[in-house]
């Protein structure tokens, strides 16, 4: 995590910025269209922390555990990256994500 936390924190700022510019196109009623343009940007740079926290969390935290001699922790660790794959694709169990 620490490799890209400094990045990490500089777009999480921008990401704040672009927010809080949408906050004030909706407050002046901008044009829906535009609205909803700064809107997908938004989700893009939020998609790209996610990258940046998967690639992280890959390098650190699931390489130790694979490595490790835990198998406990070797199933969680796949467990969690499973279960956050499923919610990025929209596959449900049951009622809501993550829910039996």
């Amino acid at each position: 995590m620490k490799l890209h936390h400094k990045e990490l924190l500089a777009r999480l700022k921008s990401i704040e910025g672009h927010v809080a510019g949408i906050r004030r196109m909706v407050e002046e009623d901008r044009y829906c269209v535009d609205i909803m343009r700064q809107v997908q940007a938004v989700q893009q740079a939020l998609e790209q922390v996610n990258a940046l926290l998967l690639s992280g969390h890959l390098e650190t935290c699931v390489t130790e555990a694979v490595r490790g001699d835990d198998p406990e922790a070797r199933a969680r660790v796949l467990a969690e990256l499973m279960e956050l794959f499923q919610a990025a694709r929209g596959i449900r169990r049951g009622g809501r994500y993550g829910e039996a």
